[in-house]
């Protein structure tokens, strides 16, 4: 079977298992009232979504395994395990997801773990992550630069520094994201599908990884079935933190972390969003003894529903296509810089 009829295997074969058991996971979390308690600072309208059911992640997660144990069992047996080791590692992530969730579920509220026990599980499994890629050799630590085409040699001790510091911000930065109905799935579909055309650009050596791509674009397809607007299932945190997780891996398994700068932007921005809201808050309350905002609610994309700059409030599915299309566009830009790397 040539790289094509794999990757649309993959794509086909996740987005089926994620579309059917859907159809009966939702009924079943309904029945245990797993629903999501909503942020009493959020936006107003948001209240209606209250008890609607959470952990969704599960139907994409179980679409992408299903993937890796099928498609991408003659890659294993051949001795070629990249698909798999990104797979546990997003399960690793998805696990403290499930935790997050289960304590959020558990409690009635919108809090979970700690932020510090969050972050020293996330960072743990960054490191232990970056470690395995590097003694397999699937990741040196001869940085490319896609934007140039040129390397950066770092030591092994900063680049473990760097990949935890991306890994770890990129995993958190997609959990922001998802705060609109199918915002965190529709901005993440293109940057699965520029892993996917990478792999077509790169060739057989990189067929692991576009099979794990291409599963994820289509587990997040079929996920979208039930989470778009007006959303019948949230992923939680179970599903951001594990797509965050393999989103991460993936820039590291195709050696070009730096390539989250550009097809990552919607996530990036989305964090700047909420860091420059929390310090100007902080600064202008310790400088004038009143917190003042520069958006109208952090991130962004709460901004933007609440009237933004402009007085024009955006609904959930036009920032979901909003979203998309600047995801798209970027994914675009960033193939053109890469897919002559080899």
């Amino acid at each position: 079977m040539n790289i094509t009829m794999r990757l649309m295997a993959a794509l086909l074969i996740s987005f089926g298992v994620t579309a059917v058991f859907g159809r009966y996971y939702i009924p079943w979390l309904q029945k245990q009232k797993a629903g999501q308690a909503i942020k009493e600072n959020g936006p107003t309208w948001h209240a209606s979504k209250s008890g609607t059911p959470t952990m969704g992640g599960v139907m994409f997660i179980l679409g992408v395994t299903a993937v890796v144990l099928t498609v991408g069992l003659p890659s294993m047996l051949a001795g070629n395990f990249s698909h798999l080791f990104i797979l546990i590692f997003g399960l690793v992530f998805g696990a403290i997801g499930m935790l997050d969730d289960w304590e959020k579920i558990k409690n009635k509220h919108n809090t979970g773990l700690s932020a510090k026990m969050k972050f020293l599980l996330q960072l743990a499994a960054a490191l232990a992550f970056i470690v395995l890629m590097r003694n397999l050799g699937i990741v040196n630590t001869d940085l490319y630069v896609p934007f140039t085409g040129g390397t950066i040699h770092l030591p092994p001790w900063l680049y473990f520094i760097f990949a935890a510091f991306v890994i770890v911000g990129t995993v958190n930065a997609v959990n922001i994201t998802d705060g609109v109905d199918g915002l965190a799935s529709g901005t993440s579909l293109p940057v699965c599908l520029f892993f996917a055309c990478v792999t077509f650009a790169w060739g057989e050596r990189f067929l692991e990884q576009g099979i794990f791509a291409s599963a994820l674009l289509g587990g997040l397809l079929g996920f979208l079935l039930y989470n778009f607007n007006p959303a019948k299932v949230f992923m939680g945190d179970t599903g951001s933190l594990f797509l965050g997780g393999a989103v991460a891996a993936l820039a590291f398994a195709y050696d070009m972390p730096l390539i989250l700068l550009s097809v990552g932007i919607i996530y990036i921005v989305e964090t700047l969003s909420d860091i420059i809201q929390v310090g100007y808050f902080k600064l202008t309350k310790k400088k004038y003894g009143e917190g003042r905002r520069i958006f109208r609610m952090a991130p962004l994309h709460h901004h933007l529903e609440m009237g933004g700059w402009t007085g024009k409030k955006w609904k959930e599915k036009e920032l979901f296509f909003l979203y998309t299309g600047i995801s798209l566009l970027f994914a675009v830009i960033s193939f053109i810089w890469v897919y002559q790397r080899f």
